[in-house]
C-alpha cells in the first residue's frame, strides 16, 4: 500500500528545492573569488571546495530526506494501527484525518472515514515497522546527485576560460538562468505565475548567497 503510493523516487518539489540548494552552495564559493587577485591556483582551490562541499551536503541531504520519508511512512503505519485497534470511532477518525492532506481531510465526512476504517480493519495487518528498501536508497542517492550535479554547470566556465572575469560572468549568468528555471518549475507545482516566481527565486537566491558570504559561509 505505502510503497505503491509513491509514484516518483523524488517528488518534483523536492527536486527543485535540492537543485536550489546546490546552486546557492556553489555560488557561495564562486562569489568569494576576487576577479583582480585570483589566480589559477585560487580557481582550482575554489572548484575543489565547491565540488567537495556540495558532495558532502548532498550526502547529508540524502540521508535526511530518507529519514523524513521514513518518519512520514511511520506516521501512516501508526494511523492504520490505531484505526484498526481502537474501540473509539472518534479516535480512529482523527488518526486517519491527521495523515490525509488538509484539503481532503476537511471534506471527508465521519461516514467516509468510518468506511476507510472498516476496510482497513478487514484488510491485512500493517507492517510492524518501517522497512528501508531499494526505493529509499535510490531516493537518497537521487537527492545527493541533484545537489552535487548542480555545481557542475557553474564550475564549467572556470575550466573553459583562463580569464577569471569572463568565467565569473558566464558562471553567474548560468546560475541566474538555473534559478529562474527552478522558480518557473516550482510555480507549476504551486499554481503560481512562472515569470513572477522565477524572478523571485533569482532575487531570493541572490539574497541568500549574499547573506551566506557575509556570515562567512
Amino acid at each position: 500500500m505505502f510503497g505503491k503510493r509513491i509514484q516518483r523516487i523524488v517528488e518534483p518539489g523536492d527536486r527543485i528545492a535540492e537543485a536550489m540548494l546546490g546552486i546557492i552552495m556553489a555560488l557561495t564559493f564562486t562569489g568569494t573569488l576576487s576577479v583582480a587577485d585570483a589566480g589559477r591556483n585560487d580557481v582550482r582551490a575554489m572548484l575543489i571546495g565547491a565540488l567537495g562541499c556540495n558532495l558532502a551536503w548532498g550526502i547529508i541531504d540524502g540521508i535526511i530526506y530518507v529519514m523524513i520519508s521514513a518518519a512520514q511512512r511511520g506516521a501512516e503505519l501508526q494511523a492504520v494501527r490505531i484505526a484498526r485497534s481502537t474501540p473509539f470511532a472518534e479516535r480512529a477518525r482523527r488518526a486517519l484525518a491527521d495523515v490525509l492532506p488538509d484539503e481532503i481531510a476537511d471534506v471527508m465526512t465521519d461516514d467516509e472515514l468510518d468506511a476507510i476504517r472498516d476496510r482497513l480493519s478487514r484488510g491485512p495487518a500493517p507492517e510492524a515497522h518501517v522497512r528501508f528498501g531499494v526505493r529509499d536508497l535510490l531516493a537518497g542517492l537521487g537527492v545527493c546527485l541533484i545537489v552535487f550535479c548542480t555545481t557542475l554547470p557553474l564550475a564549467i566556465p572556470f575550466v573553459l576560460f583562463d580569464e577569471i572575469h569572463r568565467a565569473m560572468r558566464w558562471s553567474n549568468g548560468i546560475a541566474i538562468a538555473l534559478l529562474f528555471v527552478a522558480g518557473a518549475a516550482y510555480a507549476r507545482n504551486v499554481g503560481g505565475r512562472p515569470w513572477h516566481v522565477g524572478l523571485g527565486m533569482v532575487l531570493m537566491g541572490s539574497v541568500l548567497v549574499a547573506i551566506t558570504i557575509a556570515l562567512g559561509g
